[in-house]
């Protein structure tokens, strides 16, 4: 693979499947968009079976200097191989599902394509100035997904999730300048190894933080997600809860943490405060919910608290773990909108009331949609139960406190999802129109086959996805040693415990 540029590829056959879609007639674009998810798909396997996992902490790197000092750097670590390969290997999918988008099917696919060229160039980008511009015109092909192809609200819907995502990031910019300028680079990994002042730490670090914590949703910026998914088409609202919103969480890996160590640790206690309120609030509002979309919408938000939580709990489970549930949602997530996206393109409606004893006459559908259920609430043996454990492992070396309030989280994910499938796939058939509805076509069989097959994977033999990234978690782990806080949990992993010897026996009871 030396010399071959192939991210610069993965970016330029998307692009150009972009292109052409805006020319061709609605048939022939949604082949054109297929034909290139699927030649990324296979490129990102190529990516991943040439990865070196015991090589150089950087692979594939491109660089040129193109203007003005601009550089075009590429290169990836294990970490970002694996959410390119979720990118990746979502989109065909998200094409596979727009079959019912039947007006200006061109400039879709066309908005799809050069969604995906920025979502890969995000997480491989290594310039700073490179990823901002990755990072924010990612905004653009989601708000017009969102804006001329959502539900009735669309305008609403995508005007918030627009305001609320630039906002951010305009702080983030400002930040990045004085960084470029106080560093004298641009270079992402050198500034990962950059020490900056403890208290130009801390004003950087809220800069980022309001940009990725809109981003994760993290709580009370969390508002414009709900509103998203439900107004979005059901491609929009897989690859909004599968990638996109995995971009804070990268954003906290790649530059909160290993960038600004002293004022993650001062900010320690926000995030944990955040994050608690998030996995119990949204879970209990998701509870109460009568449109299927929004419940699972604030379940992503009681999931992401989970990352957020690993994330800075500073130590390798939790690390390992935040990720694992980052790529674990992105496949739960969008299997449950997809699964949602079927049954309202027979009825046409969101109302869980309007549903009921599907199992009776979409067996198929009832088996898939339990499946990526268990996985939800995570199961052992599913991909949703390593990440969670992982995560929560970690966390309880920092605070049992933080680790106990989130597993309310994991208890209350249990009761929304039973619930809602309790209510979609079980008890008796009170409306004639969805009793009629057909079980599954090839095609959802095809939607909806892959992704089962990888939750499956990932929660029996998680090694295949840790392996890629552990060198790099354990490179950022020893950045934070020296920072890292006092825990409550009395038990070091590793150390054997204190044996308490009681003297009035040792003594033979003898006074």
């Amino acid at each position: 693979m030396s010399g071959f540029p192939i991210l610069s590829v993965m970016l330029l056959v998307p692009l150009l499947g972009a292109v052409a879609c805006f020319f061709a007639q609605a048939q022939m674009a949604r082949t054109i968009a297929l034909v290139a998810t699927l030649v990324n798909l296979a490129l990102g396997v190529v990516l991943w079976a040439n990865y070196d996992i015991g090589g150089d902490q950087w692979q594939f790197v491109e660089r040129a200097n193109l203007f003005a000092g601009f550089q075009w750097a590429l290169g990836i670590d294990g970490i970002a191989l694996m959410l390119i390969m979720l990118s990746v290997f979502l989109m065909p999918i998200c094409i596979l599902a727009s079959h019912s988008i039947d007006k200006r099917v061109g400039e879709y696919m066309a908005a799809f394509l050069f969604m995906e060229v920025l979502m890969v160039g995000t997480f491989a980008a290594q310039d700073l100035f490179l990823f901002y511009i990755m990072f924010e015109a990612g905004l653009i092909p989601m708000y017009l997904i969102i804006g001329i192809w959502g539900g009735a609200d669309r305008i609403y819907a995508s005007y918030k999730f627009f305001l609320y995502t630039l906002l951010g990031s305009v702080l983030m910019f400002i930040a990045m300048l004085w960084m470029a300028r106080e560093a004298g680079t641009t270079d992402i990994p050198t500034l990962m190894q950059y020490d900056f002042a403890p208290s130009a730490q801390t004003w950087l670090w809220l800069a980022f933080f309001a940009s990725f914590a809109v981003k994760m949703p993290m709580w009370p910026v969390h508002t414009w997600l709900p509103a998203a998914h439900v107004q979005a088409p059901t491609a929009g609202s897989v690859i909004l809860a599968g990638v996109l919103l995995k971009l804070g969480g990268y954003g906290f890996i790649r530059f909160s943490l290993p960038m600004f160590p002293e004022a993650s640790v001062q900010f320690m206690w926000l995030v944990f405060a955040l994050s608690m309120v998030a996995v119990v609030v949204t879970s209990l509002i998701a509870l109460v919910q009568h449109d299927m979309k929004k419940l699972i919408a604030y379940s992503s938000v009681a999931h992401m608290a989970i990352v957020t939580v690993g994330l800075f709990a500073f130590n390798v489970q939790g690390l390992e773990g935040a990720m694992i549930v980052m790529l674990s949602h992105g496949l739960v997530s969008g299997a449950l909108f997809l699964c949602v996206g079927i049954i309202y393109d027979r009825l046409h409606t969101r109302e869980i009331d309007r549903y009921g004893g599907l199992s009776i006459n979409m067996p198929k559908y009832a088996l898939f949609f339990l499946l990526f259920t268990m996985a939800s609430i995570g199961l052992p043996g599913t991909s949703g139960f390593v990440g969670e454990f992982l995560s929560l492992a970690g966390v309880y070396q920092v605070s049992s406190w933080v680790a106990f309030v989130c597993t309310t989280g994991i208890i209350l994910g249990a009761a929304y999802m039973l619930y809602l499938y309790r209510r979609v796939c079980f008890g008796e058939q009170k409306n004639a129109d969805a009793a009629a509805m057909p079980d599954l076509s090839l095609r959802e069989w095809v939607m909806l086959g892959p992704i089962a097959a990888a939750v499956l994977w990932m929660g029996v033999y998680p090694e295949s996805f840790l392996a890629p990234m552990r060198a790099d978690i354990a490179a950022l782990d020893a950045r934070l040693e020296r920072v890292k806080p006092e825990g409550d949990a009395r038990l070091r992993i590793g150390e054997a415990a204190p044996v308490q010897i009681d003297e009035h026996a040792a003594h033979g009871g003898a006074h």
